[in-house]
């Protein structure tokens, strides 16, 4: 089988796609596969053992989507299916004028994330699927289409599936596929990695991508309040706003094996989104041992159970995370049974397992 991956960001790239697209892309040419990417990317990557084909993100939006278009259309053509785990829009557009089978992983609700973006929406993720209105309608519309030509829509939610079939998209088209638990390096002790990373005392970790989705500014405060460490890994457009609450550590980006070590010798790590999907941070997190304290946004009680793996608190009120985070750590028979818990209850979320079903769905979309 001959498929082309697509996915908006990529290594050095911090955040769920970026660990997700390449992870499938060596899975599959280890399976036998020929694979091609394409990617935005503000610099040339690093080489594979595969093509990676790149756009400039310094490049106009205009003249920046029109070429991821031109890439995608231009890969596909020699393709048999698109897997594309970003620019949903380009991807359609690019298997539409190549008649490619394409299949999506959602990672979030694009009409949604644009129309926050643009400042045409600034309620709930729940309410836009609600309450439509004039202003996000043709966002709507172009989202629906492009998610209903796709010859199959893969979310690592129920959440987000659900919301896929409100969409229209037919259930035997939908697959729910949960992001897999990475595999692990060999971890040094956590002793080690807290002397080596500068963690003096109770320390609370953050890796992904700095956006206003992820109300980084309730955990800086969450965490000034409880007196509790913060250090942040990742970058974005949020990044110098945040940077000038203070108190919070910040990283930058860093490589995937380090953002590893940064959960293990966390001693949990914090998620204080106003939406969310199925974060891959989360699995990753809980993977290697740590206990995560999050906000019920999309799927992200699916993964982590409250006081089984870690906290739930709801979001956008920054008094019920601090008395979370205090909570956690005041309590040491809780955080010790949170921290035993945390890697067990990701232990079905095998990588094997679950990019085997992903292979088998590019395989029948491919109709080989």
């Amino acid at each position: 089988m001959k498929i082309l991956v697509v996915s908006g960001i990529w290594p050095p790239d911090v955040g769920g796609p970026a660990s997700h697209a390449p992870e499938v892309a060596a899975f599959l040419r280890g399976r036998g596969h020929s694979v091609e990417v394409v990617i935005t990317a503000d610099a040339q990557p690093a080489p594979e053992d595969y093509a990676i084909h790149w756009v400039r993100r310094s490049l106009p939006p205009g003249v920046r989507h029109a070429d991821s278009v031109r890439q995608i259309a231009a890969r596909a053509l020699r393709a048999d299916v698109i897997y594309t785990t970003g620019m949903f829009g380009r991807s359609s557009l690019g298997a539409l004028a190549t008649h490619t089978p394409f299949v999506v992983k959602l990672t979030a609700d694009p009409a949604y994330e644009r129309a926050r973006r643009w400042g045409l929406w600034r309620g709930s993720l729940e309410d836009f699927q609600r309450q439509p209105n004039a202003l996000t309608l043709p966002l709507r519309l172009l989202r629906d289409a492009d998610a209903r030509r796709a010859a199959h829509v893969v979310t690592p939610s129920s959440y987000l599936h659900e919301l896929a079939l409100g969409w229209r998209v037919a259930a035997n088209h939908a697959t729910v596929l949960p992001n897999p638990a990475p595999p692990l390096p060999e971890l040094r002790p956590r002793d080690e990695l807290r002397a080596e990373l500068g963690f003096e005392g109770p320390t609370l970790v953050f890796a992904g991508r700095l956006t206003a989705q992820k109300s980084l500014e309730l955990a800086i405060e969450a965490a000034r309040r409880a007196g509790i460490a913060l250090v942040i890994a990742g970058d974005g457009p949020d990044r110098a706003a945040l940077e000038q609450l203070g108190y919070a550590r910040f990283l930058g980006p860093v490589p995937r094996s380090r953002v590893l070590e940064l959960f293990a010798a966390a001693d949990a790590g914090i998620l204080s989104s106003s939406w969310e999907n199925f974060p891959h941070t989360v699995v990753e997190t809980l993977a290697v041992g740590t206990p995560v304290i999050a906000t019920r946004t999309g799927g992200v009680a699916e993964v982590v159970r409250h006081e089984h793996n870690g906290l739930i608190v709801e979001p956008g009120d920054v008094n019920v995370l601090t008395a979370a985070v205090e909570r956690f750590f005041g309590d040491a028979e809780l955080s010790a049974s949170l921290r035993a818990n945390a890697a067990p209850s990701v232990a079905s979320y095998a990588a094997e397992s679950v990019y085997g079903r992903l292979e088998q769905i590019l395989l029948s979309a491919a109709r080989l």
